[in-house]
């Protein structure tokens, strides 16, 4: 059954999303304007040079044979080359891949601890001043822009406190403790307005479960109010919170192009900017569809996650 609709998913959801992503930003970038061959010849290029450099590239061709032959590609791992530096789009990509991807997961993290600490232990205070600090407090992180939070961040744990590094990248293969240290500011940076967001939800959700059958049943058999949060309440409740988070993945991948200007990180964003700005088609088409499978990849672990959170609710999707 869970093989079933898996494969449901995936062929009925995932795959023609995915499908009808692609085309859509091979079409973005086939109508934008400007020229990349002579863009990369120069003013001093003549058109017949110009135009076999686009023949060469394959920009002659029609719309369709240009999307067909460039998705057979891509479905393969091969996104083309850099016209303007001739390295591989794939491997650029994978070289760049890790830091955003060590970004979000801080970011992940950060907003599954604090989020769900502020949301357990305002459902627990509920009307109380520890429930309405928390309630303010997460309705001014979820206003306040990302950029501005992690100028802030960095003013007071790198410049006025000296804790955590400004800037720069360190792999985690090589010292995971000077990884820790780099990513720790931008992903908590990012990961502060999704716990704000996590931390309402779980309140509001475990509010609603505290009335519950099943919850009053609890009580008179004489169990304790942790073992009846922890070993009954919170797997039904931590559902639409664990959406949420799904949910916001989109927006840590996009933050992540900001951190990464603000933290001098060398990442996706940096690396599609670049690409943008000198008109290299294969690498901007390259990034976003690797953000289109990130994003398509992190739903489908959301909603398997789901699934095993909550089995009822597997016959029902």
């Amino acid at each position: 059954m869970r093989a079933r609709r898996w494969a449901r998913t995936l062929l009925l959801g995932a795959l023609p999303v995915a499908l009808i992503s692609t085309f859509l930003v091979f079409l973005m970038t086939y109508l934008a304007s400007g020229n990349p061959a002579a863009q990369k010849l120069g003013d001093r290029a003549t058109p017949e040079e110009v135009t076999r450099l686009n023949a060469s590239w394959g920009l002659d061709r029609s719309f369709p044979e240009q999307y067909l032959s460039w998705l057979g590609h891509a479905v393969r791992g091969d996104l083309g080359k850099s016209y303007f530096s001739g390295l591989s789009v794939t491997k650029s990509i994978g070289e760049r891949l890790p830091v955003d991807a060590s970004i979000t997961l801080v970011a992940v993290v950060v907003a599954v601890l604090a989020g769900f600490a502020a949301g357990i232990l305002a459902a627990l205070r509920q009307g109380g001043i520890t429930d309405r600090a928390i309630t303010v407090l997460a309705a001014a992180a979820t206003t306040i822009p990302e950029f501005w939070l992690a100028i802030m961040f960095v003013s007071l744990f790198s410049l006025t406190l000296g804790w955590l590094p400004s800037g720069g990248y360190v792999p985690l293969t090589e010292d995971p403790g000077q990884w820790l240290l780099h990513v720790l500011l931008p992903g908590g940076s990012l990961g502060l307005a999704v716990a704000a967001q996590v931390a309402r939800q779980l309140r509001t959700s475990l509010l609603a479960a505290f009335g519950a059958h099943y919850v009053l049943g609890a009580r008179v058999r004489g169990l304790s109010t942790p073992r009846i949060l922890f070993g009954h309440i919170l797997r039904n409740a931590a559902a639409p919170a664990i959406a949420t988070l799904g949910l916001a993945i989109p927006t840590l991948l996009g933050g992540a192009v900001i951190a990464e200007a603000i933290f001098g990180l060398p990442g996706l964003g940096q690396y599609a900017l670049s690409g943008a700005q000198s008109h290299d088609i294969p690498v901007i088409q390259g990034v976003l569809v690797v953000s289109i499978v990130l994003v398509l990849s992190c739903n489908l672990a959301v909603d398997a996650f789901l699934g095993w959170l909550r089995p009822a609710t597997r016959g029902t999707r």
